[in-house]
């Protein structure tokens, strides 16, 4: 069963038992009240009755009333009976006696000495009866016996019940009804998380969004949490979905490019293997410097190879242990002195262009909170990188302050980039397309640096333009300035 049908159901169940309860009570209250005035009109003229002590005996003890208590019974609508117990002769009303009508006469020992209720029914009417003695010094002698009919209080008490009972059942179908309407019309926003839900797991579309204009209340509040827990998944996702695309991608670009030096290793291994077999007859294919020249070349493209599959793996180890989350061990240091020994080594790797060191004072007495040996490793990518892409022209390094910032240059006048790589160029193994089957690399040694970067809180400034080269900017958090101590 549904909610909204258990609701209707908890609504009605308590409406009926509150309408039942109320219709009893008002049934009560009508009856006692109606009942209750009859019983005190014949009480009072049974009491006046007596007070008036005009209940008179004749010769030979018979009972009789007057004339004016006769009238005023009758205009009073009460039918009147007076039993002699001493003579076993009653006496009544002309009403009593039209109708036909005796009331059992009750015996002496059972009439008491107070006046007594019931309800008889004669001839198929109802009647009130109300019985009190008739007593002659202590001794009862008789009885009188008064009598309203009460067929208008039962008919009208019957059509109050039905009335009460038409009522409620109309009043329970019509709540019901209505109830159900507004279960249906609470819960529908309800129907429409279900909605949503459903189309997150089949997986249909997770920019849905649930539609809603009411209040702020418990239904508000649950919708407002399921759309932002929708716009959570949808960007988890995204993001998910992003980060199997780059594994993908990675995967892909890895075998890609530990396919080429492999192929050439196996290649040149093939090669030696051929050439140091011998033919059928016992000859060797080639003479002993033939031999030696290809032998020595071989080794030298499969040692080539593999110390480039090495640099590869090595640069994939260090970003796996960044995905991974790896941290960066920091320590106050020095910037000037990394600077200085990164100026001084990068003048002895292979380059083709000229090494310059530009105005290098803004990193004097200047300290950092990094790492000096991942510091030192992310300048060298930059400048080696500048070396590779610059094949005439120079490469110049300086620094410049701002803002409790260190920024370290590095511009080339190398083949440059088109704006639109920018973004892309801190993507494993992307390489801008002007280099691509030209200058050999794995496309990963600025992803790195720009994991190095970013693990020190510092940033990265690109300027390049197709043919007049790049300028990287590296930007770092200074922590203070020893020269204004």
């Amino acid at each position: 069963m549904s909610i909204r049908l258990r609701l209707t159901a908890w609504y009605t169940g308590i409406l009926g038992v509150v309408l039942i309860l109320f219709g009893a009570s008002i049934y009560g209250l009508v009856w006692y009240n109606t009942f209750h005035e009859v019983k005190n009109r014949v009480e009072e003229q049974g009491a006046q009755i007596a007070k008036e002590k005009t209940v008179g005996f004749s010769q030979g003890l018979d009972l009789r009333l007057e004339l004016s208590q006769r009238i005023r019974l009758e205009d009073a609508r009460i039918f009147w009976q007076l039993n002699n117990y001493v003579k076993g002769t009653l006496e009544r009303s002309q009403g009593m006696l039209d109708r036909e009508m005796v009331f059992p006469v009750p015996s002496i020992e059972d009439i008491g000495m107070k006046g007594e209720f019931q309800n008889v029914s004669i001839n198929g009417n109802s009647y009130i009866l109300y019985e009190r003695p008739l007593v002659i010094e202590n001794i009862i002698v008789g009885s009188l016996q008064l009598a309203a009919d009460t067929n208008t209080e039962h008919r009208l008490m019957v059509r109050l019940k039905n009335m009460l009972i038409v009522g409620s059942f109309v009043s329970i179908v019509v709540a019901s009804t209505f109830g159900l309407f507004l279960a249906r019309k609470s819960m529908a926003p309800i129907g429409k998380v279900i909605e949503a839900a459903s189309g997150i797991q089949t997986g249909n579309d997770l920019s849905v969004r649930i539609d809603y204009e009411g209040p702020n209340d418990e239904i508000g509040q649950l919708i407002g949490t399921v759309n932002n827990m929708l716009e959570r998944t949808e960007v988890f996702y995204r993001e998910l979905d992003e980060a199997y695309a780059t594994q993908r991608r990675f995967v892909s670009d890895a075998s890609h490019e530990l396919r080429t030096p492999l192929t050439t290793i196996r290649g040149n291994v093939d090669l030696l293997k051929k050439m140091w077999s011998q033919d059928k007859d016992g000859t060797v294919a080639f003479d002993e410097e033939e031999l030696r020249n290809i032998s020595l070349e071989a080794m030298s493209d499969i040692s080539d190879e593999s110390e480039r599959m090495s640099r590869l793996v090595n640069d994939m180890l260090s970003l796996a242990r960044a995905d991974a989350g790896q941290t960066v061990v920091k320590e106050q240091i020095p910037l000037a002195p990394l600077v200085e020994e990164v100026v001084r080594r990068a003048q002895f790797l292979p380059r083709k262009a000229l090494w310059l060191q530009g105005d290098l004072s803004a990193v004097e007495n200047t300290y950092i909170m990094g790492s000096r040996d991942y510091l030192q490793q992310m300048l060298f990518i930059f400048i080696e990188n500048a070396f590779k892409y610059t094949q005439e022209g120079s490469v110049t390094i300086d620094a410049i302050a701002a803002d409790n910032q260190i920024g370290i240059r590095i511009a080339d006048s190398g083949i440059g980039m088109d704006r639109e790589e920018v973004p892309h160029i801190f993507e494993r193994f992307y390489r801008a397309d002007p280099s691509r089957g030209i200058i050999q690399g794995t496309g990963l040694g600025l992803s790195i640096a720009k994991w190095i970067i970013d693990e020190h809180d510092g940033s990265v400034e690109v300027k390049t333009k197709l043919g007049e080269g790049t300028t990287f900017v590296i930007w770092l958090p200074t922590i203070f300035d020893a020269s204004e101590e």
